[in-house]
């Protein structure tokens, strides 16, 4: 017969309180973890997500994809050329006058179709060359700031999207397209303004862990209503809005870009005496690496997604 043997074990007021110290010490600990999450959050929470975007890109890619930026050395104007896995992307056509160097550059590059048009905004060094772009190359789809301006570029824009029976048109804030292995994100203007610079066309171009950021020749108050948005702008090249002028790339953008690389579009010896001295200021503040088409020329960045190659 089995000796029957006594369980013993802590009274009952002791086993009470023992479970009360371990419910306090469980309420420290949750809301010690609580403080350190949100603090982690505002710290490195957006530098972690926009890590773990960049390698869903990454991921996303389609094998052997490349993304071209070309910023076209177009004088005091703007006109940069993007091309993704065959197909072809134009913001902004610089000034009329010089549309046959446009217009040279995207033979050189055996440019047939257009996919994207993207018209920042209505001013003549962003948008006079666009008629005979329309008009010479099969252009599928047009975006465009359409504040009316009574200049001669304007009107030969609208006489053009007539002929061809196009509808240019401004998308909203975080409306995104699909150009090739790469994904475009139009992110502005935001909120509605009285001048056509703030009324520009803002957008990012991510490749993989590479991003390209335009903002058109928006201003001080767009630059900060685009931040206030609350929109991801942070890129790996951001080309200098309004050609480098005292006016954009105001220290609250540039803090929420952080760019690795800068493009200034502007030309040798302009009357505007662009880039000024004080926007170089602010990207070199930012850690920002300086390109100039009006000492450097068309200048050329590659994208694999991974890896960036930059001009030399």
């Amino acid at each position: 017969m089995r000796e029957k043997h006594a369980v013993t074990g802590d009274k009952p007021e002791k086993r009470k309180n023992n479970r009360r110290k371990l419910r306090a010490c469980l309420t420290v600990l949750i809301g010690l973890l609580i403080l350190c999450g949100i603090f982690g959050l505002r710290q490195f929470g957006p530098g972690l997500l926009r890590q773990y975007r960049q390698q869903q890109r990454l991921l996303a890619l389609p094998e052997g994809s490349t993304l071209e930026v070309i910023y076209l050395d177009v004088g005091q104007a703007d006109a940069t050329l993007l091309l993704c896995d065959g197909e072809t992307m134009l913001i902004d056509t610089g000034y009329w006058e010089d549309v046959d160097i446009l217009l040279d550059y995207l033979k050189a590059y055996e440019v047939e179709t257009i996919e994207y048009l993207v018209l920042t905004h209505s001013d003549s060094d962003h948008i006079g060359g666009a008629a005979d772009v329309l008009r010479q190359f099969e252009v599928e789809e047009v975006f465009f700031s359409d504040f009316e301006k009574e200049n001669s570029s304007y009107s030969s824009l609208l006489d053009a999207l007539s002929e061809k029976g196009l509808t240019a048109w401004l998308p909203e804030p975080g409306y995104t397209v699909d150009f090739g292995g790469a994904t475009v994100t139009f992110l502005g203007p935001v909120g509605e303004w009285d001048t056509p610079n703030n009324t520009s066309i803002c957008l990012r171009i991510d490749h993989g862990a590479n991003s390209f950021l335009f903002t058109g020749d928006a201003e001080e108050e767009a630059e900060e209503a685009l931040v206030g948005s609350g929109q991801e702008l942070a890129a790996t090249v951001y080309k200098a809005g309004h050609h480098g002028s005292y006016t954009s790339s105001t220290e609250t953008l540039l803090n929420a870009v952080r760019p690795q690389y800068a493009v200034i579009s502007c030309g040798a010896e302009n009357d505007y005496g662009h880039p000024h001295a004080s926007t170089l200021k602010r990207l070199e503040a930012v850690g920002a690496q300086i390109y100039r088409t009006d000492t450097q020329g068309t200048l050329v960045f590659v994208s694999d997604g991974s890896t960036l190659m930059v001009p030399q």
